[in-house]
């Protein structure tokens, strides 16, 4: 039997995340830019009998209209081995239900396989928020071992962006050459027709997570060119943003940029980079060229809570197609 037990202390919750191989989606940063964008964030430690904390997870809770009344979501987590999370989850579903009325409990782990004692109340979701189908560098390989798993196409485009006169790639260190990044990311946008965040969004992300969510940026003087953006904990690092401008494509910029992102990581200890989804788009294809294989984690799943799951996940499509036709307006 294990209950449930609330972490307020930032310190105390990162420091668990990052000594156990927790994802930077679970950080506290991540949370905190959350509950001031819509979210409720509840941060818990799941102890067994003997007061030993044997997982940890942090839920974000979505008020929904009445009577769903709200959504509970774990974004690439819980932090917990596969003998534990199984309990874990029950127990925080449990919590859910009887502290939010929610409606499901939603889950994103960052696993490629199920535990086995997962059970039967969990069913694959028809409503996802992170892709599935990715890529994942095992950064325990050397450079050279790295290059040669790339395309050679890869390869060359790297070498010779790196080689640009007068571009030069560094790391984003102030709000101001942050808003840089952004102006390419909304070119970015624009021209692949997906919608954004306010910017407030990014900025609360950079100020949150701090360290622990780097950008590089690869510039023309003094002008950014291209730039990718990460979500770092100790074992991984997950690709959150990215863009480029006319220049940036015409100079091929992405690819000495992202092989800065991997090696730099790389020096800093971190052993896998996880590309964060791959659909079938130019993006996609770009980045399939930097390794020889796919990626593909559990995926989502959803525990019912209430009778009216089946209206929710019939809703929620609808209410996205909705949210986008607004945002195009």
């Amino acid at each position: 039997m294990i209950s449930l037990r609330a972490c307020d202390n930032r310190e105390e919750w990162d420091d668990y995340v990052l000594e156990n191989d927790g994802h930077p989606l679970q950080l506290w940063g991540w949370g905190a830019v959350k509950a001031v964008h819509g979210w409720r964030v509840e941060r818990l430690f799941a102890v067994d009998m003997d007061q030993n904390v044997i997982g940890g997870v942090q839920v974000l809770i979505k008020p929904l209209p009445w009577p769903l009344r709200s959504l509970a979501y774990v974004p690439r987590g819980p932090v917990a081995g596969a003998d534990h999370a199984p309990e874990l989850l029950e127990a925080l579903g449990s919590y859910v239900r009887s502290r939010y009325r929610a409606v499901a409990l939603s889950i994103e782990p960052d696993w490629t396989e199920l535990p086995p004692l997962l059970g039967n109340n969990w069913q694959p979701a028809q409503n996802t928020i992170l892709i599935p189908r990715t890529l994942i560098l095992d950064l325990n390989k050397s450079p050279d071992d790295l290059l040669a798993l790339m395309a050679k196409k890869t390869r060359q485009y790297i070498r010779k962006s790196a080689k640009e006169d007068g571009v030069t790639i560094r790391q984003v260190k102030t709000e101001a050459e942050l808003r840089g990044c952004l102006e390419l990311y909304h070119l970015t946008a624009e021209r692949a027709g997906f919608a954004l965040h306010g910017d407030q969004y990014y900025i609360d992300i950079f100020t949150e997570l701090g360290e622990s969510s780097p950008v590089f940026a690869a510039y023309e003087g003094d002008q950014p060119i291209a730039f990718v953006w990460l979500a770092m904990s100790a074992q991984t690092a997950f690709e959150l943003y990215g863009g480029m401008n006319d220049r940036g494509q015409e100079l091929r910029a992405n690819y000495a940029l992202k092989w800065h992102a991997i090696t730099k990581t790389q020096e800093w200890g971190v052993e896998r980079y996880d590309m964060n989804g791959l659909l079938n788009d130019g993006v996609s294809t770009f980045k399939q060229g930097f390794a020889d294989h796919e990626d593909l984690l559990v995926g989502t799943y959803d525990r019912p809570l209430s009778p009216l799951y089946a209206v929710w996940t019939k809703a929620l499509p609808y209410a996205k197609k909705a949210v986008r036709a607004i945002k195009r307006r």
